[in-house]
């Protein structure tokens, strides 16, 4: 009798999961979304503990303990990334243990994404899987999160296992080159307006060093599942998994609009092909 309610059960599962990949969005898990609060406005962080599991937690249970909340963004560098953490900006915290590195993760031949491109400069392959930019090498039987715009990833010193609670949000174009060598654990979703207005720290030779009294301050870090529900801020994003999601791939390469009477290359860049997002009201 046990074994014929397993079996209904794993097959109600499966009829589950098929139902929700058919659906052209999905909504955002306020358990894996972080709100950062900034002087100026509102961003939504969606976090992917399913490629980076480690950092993930990590960075969770400190926003929880409001470790983030007053300290501000001491690193930003124009089309590159803003860096914040605790105290003088320093990334070694001596209060917290080191985290081996998770650059990338093992895959096996069942395993699937969305295809982007073949033969990207970085990778084998890129594509996107839960709205996420991954590379992929069937060579390796390895997978990796990229370093697009608006990716959070952990800081570290230069050894790779190394990181505790220093981050960085990508704030311009693409650093590919730092794929594999850093933890990329979640991407911004909302308000990246409000990143590309942190106040720059790094200024050209010759201009007035910026006084740390004016960094940008993080107001507050918090999982959005700690939230009152009706201050959180609800979101759903665009299913990569739909087969309607492939189709706009495709007709983004093919770029069959009047518009383009000169054909670009077929290619797709990852980091320029955005998923779309949308409020719930």
């Amino acid at each position: 009798m046990m074994k014929k309610f397993t079996v209904v059960i794993i097959s109600l599962l499966t009829v589950f999961n098929a139902v929700a990949s058919d659906k052209e969005w999905r909504t955002l898990d306020p358990e894996n979304a972080i709100l950062l609060t900034l002087p100026h406005g509102k961003v939504v962080i969606e976090l992917a503990p399913q490629f980076s599991p480690n950092h993930v937690k990590r960075f969770k249970t400190l926003a929880q303990k409001g470790h983030y909340d007053g300290n501000k963004f001491y690193r930003v560098i124009d089309g590159f990334v803003a860096q914040g953490g605790p105290e003088d900006g320093s990334i070694k915290d001596k209060t917290i243990s080191e985290l081996k590195i998770e650059a990338d993760f093992s895959i096996d031949k069942n395993w699937t994404f969305t295809l982007v491109q073949q033969n990207d400069l970085f990778a084998e392959q890129t594509g996107f899987k839960e709205g996420f930019a991954l590379g992929k090498s069937d060579k390796e039987n390895k997978a990796w999160m990229l370093h697009c715009p608006g990716v959070i990833a952990m800081a570290r010193t230069n050894a790779p296992d190394t990181a505790t609670s220093h981050f960085y949000i990508t704030n311009g174009q693409a650093p590919r080159y730092l794929d594999r060598i850093m933890t990329v654990f979640g991407r911004v979703v909302y308000g990246m307006d409000h990143v590309q207005a942190i106040t720059r720290t790094s200024v050209i030779e010759g201009d007035t060093p910026v006084d740390p009294k004016d960094f940008t301050p993080m107001v507050k870090v918090q999982l959005m599942s700690d939230l009152p529900k009706e201050q959180q801020i609800r979101l759903e994003i665009k299913n990569t998994e739909h087969p309607s999601y492939a189709k706009k791939l495709s007709d983004r390469r093919k770029r069959e609009s009047a518009f383009f009477y000169k054909k670009p290359p077929p290619v797709l860049d990852i980091c320029q092909t955005p998923v779309g997002v949308r409020m719930i009201k």
